[in-house]
């Protein structure tokens, strides 16, 4: 987990998803009232945006290991 000043520490990706799913399950529920729900759907945002962090870190990573494979090895 990361942490930024003065922020809350990123939540790891499978907590990330796992909230964003029970997010998504009281918004579809319904019985909110507005303030509510408007209080779930930025925080689905914020959630979701993690997510994305974690997946495009991981294409990253992946990315650069296959193409670490493709350089011939020196020696």
């Amino acid at each position: 987990m990361t942490k930024d000043a003065g922020e809350q520490p990123q939540p790891s990706y499978e907590e990330a998803r796992e909230e964003l799913v029970e997010v998504v399950r009281r918004l579809e529920s319904g019985g909110t009232d507005l303030e509510s729900s408007l209080a779930l759907w930025e925080r689905g945002e914020r959630l979701a945006a993690v997510c994305q962090q974690w997946l495009d870190g991981a294409r990253r990573r992946l990315d650069a290991a296959i193409a670490g494979e493709d350089q011939p090895e020196s020696g």
